[in-house]
């Protein structure tokens, strides 16, 4: 049975359970580009359920230690705020036979991280087709995602294909030709 990593894992664990059991996968660990509610909705369930762990930049702790107050913000019943197990940092980290370089990205929150798996970069809500992450939420800063937003340019191959946490797939090729929140940071990447 292949093992898989869950990242990101919104607020609707079943219709993952059903993904990891349609496709027999056995998932090894839960990695989150950041602690927003609509990224870790699905963690406490996932760990019960598999017993895995889970992983995050520890400079997410306030957002996540904020997780009952934004789930009562926004109306949502909360459940089990998600325990951290491991820590993410910058570079490497390899669990079982996946390698994954971590780029911290902080702006749209204090510890987003991009995570790059061979060809693929799970970008959170840092950037998206066409657009970059909201910086108007609590640990919210929009000069501190720019930096990120050109470190990314500098760091990420531009053919690797982003998997956003909201929308549809696109590269950094494309998006320094047509996204207008990366074309004036062009300016300050070293590669050009």
């Amino acid at each position: 049975m292949p093992s898989c990593l869950v990242i990101d894992p919104g607020d609707d664990p079943g219709l993952i359970i059903e993904v990891i059991l349609g496709k027999d996968l056995s998932p090894i660990a839960v990695v989150n580009t950041h602690a927003h509610l609509d990224h870790i909705g699905g963690v406490p369930d996932l760990k019960e359920k598999y017993g895995i762990p889970f992983y995050l930049h520890p400079n997410e702790k306030p957002i996540l230690d904020g997780y009952e107050r934004d789930c009562a913000f926004f109306g949502i019943t909360p459940k089990i705020t998600p325990t951290v197990d491991h820590w993410l940092s910058a570079g490497e980290l390899k669990i079982s036979n996946f390698l994954i370089q971590c780029v911290e990205t902080p702006g749209h929150t204090p510890g987003g991280t991009c995570l790059v798996i061979n060809d693929h970069v799970f970008t959170g809500d840092t950037i998206f087709a066409g657009s970059v992450g909201r910086t108007d939420l609590p640990g919210g800063n929009w000069d501190t995602l720019c930096d990120s937003l050109v470190k990314a340019m500098e760091n990420i191959s531009h053919d690797y294909i982003l998997h956003p946490g909201h929308g549809p797939d696109t590269t950094l090729e494309k998006e320094i030709k047509q996204n207008p929140f990366l074309i004036p940071l062009l300016k300050r990447v070293n590669s050009f």
